[in-house]
């Protein structure tokens, strides 16, 4: 039998759906044919607006792989990733996204994330929402070379 990831990622969508957990999201995470993480959306189960399918998916994917680093995979999805998951995607070093649906038609049930690009291209509404606050700077920047000398491995 062939694996249709897909498929997979439509029916994680809707077990979440009928368990009530969130929005109708599902996502799989490949490598080398071979599912190792899933996910989909509990935003609503878990009151965590992090809790979204891709990032689910990759979750399961680092805790199976042991690593947070996913390169070599590939992660199919219901919908278009919105820009949270799409930094989950960067940071996790996927390969490869394949979609389903539009952000159009996830906007058309309500999950509108035109904000989310708009204030990224709106250096004012930036700038209102991140506040430099260097009063404590020094301590930052000594914790960061902590962090760099005590770390046998960055990502």
């Amino acid at each position: 039998m062939q694996l249709d990831p897909m498929k997979l990622a439509i029916e994680e969508a809707k077990t979440g759906i009928a368990l009530k957990h969130g929005g109708p999201f599902g996502a799989v995470v490949i490598r080398d044919g071979v599912i190792i993480g899933r996910g989909h959306n509990r935003v609503l189960v878990s009151n965590n607006p992090t809790a979204h399918g891709e990032v689910e998916a990759i979750r399961d994917a680092c805790k199976t792989n042991g690593s947070h680093d996913l390169s070599g995979c590939v992660l199919y999805t219901t919908c278009y990733p919105c820009p949270m998951c799409l930094g989950a995607i960067l940071w996790a070093r996927i390969e490869k996204v394949y979609f389903c649906l539009s952000t159009e038609k996830a906007k058309d049930l309500g999950f509108d994330d035109s904000l989310f690009y708009e204030m990224f291209n709106d250096e004012k509404a930036l700038k209102q929402l991140l506040v430099h606050d260097d009063n404590d700077q020094s301590e930052c920047e000594t914790l960061f070379e902590e962090y760099a000398n005590s770390q046998p491995e960055l990502y």
